[in-house]
């Protein structure tokens, strides 16, 4: 009988990735983060900080892909219980996994240490990142995403903007509208000065104490970001790009746990 995972878990159907099979750097118990965002699937944040250190060896992560068995594999994703850049080892791991890996590598990021150059210089090893950007200012900031203290909304802005300039990968800034507070024009903006190759319009579908946008009113946004944003793709939530039945490896507690199901 097969030894439960610990650190990589799916593949899971992921509408910005097709199939996404999980990796997570910090693999404990409770979330580990330094956001506590309002629409959170997995629960508020316990453990808050914003200390890098190792907390799942390299090669603990490695000897579970050797075991992986024939799936069908879009994205090997850098995720998981929490904000994977506070793990010390990022760079390391990406590096590992596409040593013995063909698939290509994704990083989803809250872009909160995205200011320090180490950072921009480990995300930079990933094919694909996605950074999120749901606030258009302090205040909102403060409001969604309720940050740990030291994170500032300007600092953040900038380090995208450094990483865009410098990374040869696919960027994309993924927006949680959540109905409250919602500058629509302030986010195609920012969108406008970062210009990354997609945008992800995106509403809380997964179990949280948020209401999810309709529909109807995400496919307005959407269509706003299509006139607003020339030369960027748009994308949300909401359009039938997923791929409907993925093989998962991993049991369904473990799935539930990372947030993936309800």
């Amino acid at each position: 009988m097969r030894e439960p995972l610990k650190y990589i878990y799916g593949p899971v159907p992921s509408w910005r990735l097709g199939s996404s099979l999980g990796i997570d750097l910090l693999s404990q118990e409770d979330k580990i983060c330094n956001f506590d965002c309002v629409y959170c699937q997995i629960g508020s944040t316990k453990k808050f900080t914003v200390e890098r250190k190792v907390y799942v060896a390299v090669n603990k992560v490695i000897e579970e892909l050797s075991t992986l068995p024939s799936v069908s594999i879009d994205y090997i994703t850098f995720s998981g219980r929490g904000e994977p850049t506070l793990a010390s080892n990022l760079g390391e791991a990406i590096k590992a996994v596409k040593s013995i890996r063909k698939e290509r590598v994704a990083v989803l990021t809250n872009g909160s240490l995205i200011n320090l150059e180490e950072i921009r210089e480990e995300l930079a090893l990933a094919d694909f990142v996605a950074v999120k950007l749901d606030a258009y200012s302090p205040e909102t900031l403060q409001s969604k995403n309720r940050p740990a203290n030291r994170i500032e909304f300007g600092e953040i802005l900038e380090g995208i903007r450094r990483f865009r300039k410098s990374y040869m990968g696919r960027l994309a800034l993924q927006i949680m509208f959540t109905g409250e507070h919602e500058k629509i024009d302030e986010y195609a903006y920012l969108s406008n000065c970062i210009s990354p190759n997609e945008v992800q319009i995106n509403t809380p579908l997964r179990h949280c104490n948020i209401k999810p946008l309709t529909k109807e009113d995400i496919f307005k946004i959407k269509e706003y970001f299509i006139c607003a944003c020339k030369g960027i793709n748009i994308v949300s939530v909401y359009d039938e790009h997923c791929p409907k039945v993925i093989k998962s490896i991993s049991d369904e507690d473990t799935l539930r746990r990372r947030g993936k199901i309800k």
